[in-house]
């Protein structure tokens, strides 16, 4: 908002909120900067204590003190680096404000108890905000202020790297904000990260990354779990009943194992699907054809994912992107690059489409270093797949029949992340060339078996 906007706001806000020391304060800012000492000063008057916490002194005119007033006006000169500071937190101290008067506050009905879920709910939310946004420190406000009281204790508000349109999950992270709620959520303490968003001395960022690297590990997880969720209401037509529904031997394999924190998250994770479906009816979940019969699960409507994650649709599950043109495999989830891996292809012989993961095996033909590799992904149904090599100086390279050829450790990696039903679809120059690994390896550990010796597979290789 520009000054006018911000005063005509405060005006109305105040008169409905006489009450209210902060609105006082923040309208008699606006005034200061129009050039309205008069105004400013009869609002810092209002304002009492809370002029007394962020100028740290009595106001002059409280105590009637001309020779004040007159060296007050003085240091006002020498402020402007605190005054710059104070307009760049005008958002987030009305987020302070106005979150307990919000409308879209969630209250719960006076009966109602709260879901035996509820416990494991995140305790830290991110805010993506695209290098796009011009005002990110106000685009990260909006959204917490959307999400009201379904904001969990602490948010983030982060820029991820770009690349070519998709965001990078492993690329370079810039850190914001850190907005955390204290006592019974009325108040905020606010913490800014970032020199050229606060123009302001930021504060140590040391604490926040480590914080936000546990949350990256735990979100691969829960991206996992969802999309397990996802492909089984898919598959089976039904919601599963515990984790275990989704690990399950060969040919029901739609996890390949559990992972850390899985079965804490499971009932949360479905509750929060089975509410998004719910509230939302039936659509489609990214347009991939699958068999008849197959469900989906319909994207969400709130500000707030289920894992934390503001302003994006995190009950679409985990898919796959293969650039013909660069020899990319890439795990992506809205327009964001989780995984990306270099491929072996076979020219045009590689069909383009859309398929899925219709079928996961270990060891295919019995062996974790034949032809196909130790791991091998049908796609619907066909002769084509994706799985190992023996072959890895084939990797970059036209040389197999049709099938997606990958290194041993990315295909072992891909096998674990990537659920039964994943939607796969192969495309010429819509990935970056090139995309930073991950430092940490994602894994599942196996539960059940998932080999199929009965079968000779025959993929073209």
């Amino acid at each position: 908002m520009d000054k006018l906007e911000d005063i005509i706001y405060l005006k109305q806000f105040v008169k409905q909120h006489p009450d209210n020391k902060m609105g006082w304060y923040l309208l008699g800012k606006h005034y200061l900067q129009a050039g309205k000492e008069s105004k400013a000063n009869y609002c810092f008057i209002q304002a009492g204590d809370i002029y007394e916490a962020f100028e740290q002194e009595t106001h002059p005119l409280a105590e009637q003190q001309l020779e004040e007033l007159k060296e007050w006006n003085k240091q006002q000169k020498k402020k402007r680096l605190v005054w710059k500071i104070v307009l760049a937190a005008i958002p987030l101290l009305l987020i302070a404000l106005l979150l307990p008067l919000n409308p879209f506050w969630h209250k719960e009905p006076k009966d109602a108890q709260p879901a035996p879920a509820d416990k494991n709910a995140p305790e830290l939310g991110i805010v993506f905000v695209p290098q796009k946004e011009g005002k990110p420190i106000g685009y990260a406000m909006n959204a917490i202020v959307a999400a009201g009281g379904a904001a969990p204790k602490q948010s983030l508000a982060v820029r991820l790297e770009e690349k070519e349109g998709w965001r990078q999950w492993n690329g370079h992270s810039r850190f914001l904000m850190s907005l955390t709620k204290e006592g019974n959520g009325s108040r905020s303490a606010l913490s800014m990260l970032d020199r050229d968003s606060c123009v302001c001395e930021p504060g140590d960022t040391s604490g926040v990354k480590k914080l936000f690297g546990e949350w990256r590990e735990a979100q691969e997880m829960h991206w996992t779990l969802a999309s397990g969720i996802h492909h089984y209401y898919r598959l089976y037509g039904k919601w599963p009943q515990k984790l275990d529904d989704l690990i399950r031997p060969y040919p029901h394999n739609v996890l390949s194992g559990e992972g850390e924190g899985m079965k804490e998250w499971f009932p949360y994770v479905l509750a929060k699907l089975k509410e998004k479906q719910a509230s939302n009816g039936k659509t489609e979940s990214g347009g991939d054809s699958q068999e008849s019969g197959n469900k989906d699960i319909q994207p969400a409507g709130s500000a707030i994912g289920t894992n934390g994650i503001y302003q994006q649709d995190w009950s679409k599950p985990l898919e796959i992107v293969i650039d013909v043109s660069n020899y990319r495999l890439a795990v992506v989830q809205d327009k964001m690059v989780i995984r990306s891996y270099e491929v072996g292809l076979g020219g045009e012989r590689t069909p383009e489409g859309s398929f899925y993961i219709s079928e996961k095996v270990r060891d295919p033909n019995g062996t974790d270093d034949g032809m196909f590799g130790s791991r091998g992904m049908t796609l619907s149904g066909t002769l084509y797949a994706i799985h190992g090599t023996d072959d890895p100086d084939s990797i970059g390279k036209d040389e197999s029949l049709g099938c997606i050829r990958m290194k041993t450790a990315d295909v072992e990696e891909l096998f674990d992340m990537v659920p039964l039903g994943t939607a796969v679809k192969i495309k010429n120059g819509t990935l970056p060339s090139d995309a930073k690994p991950s430092a940490e390896r994602f894994k599942l550990e196996p539960q059940q078996n998932e080999t199929n010796p009965a079968k000779v597979y025959q993929w073209l290789t």
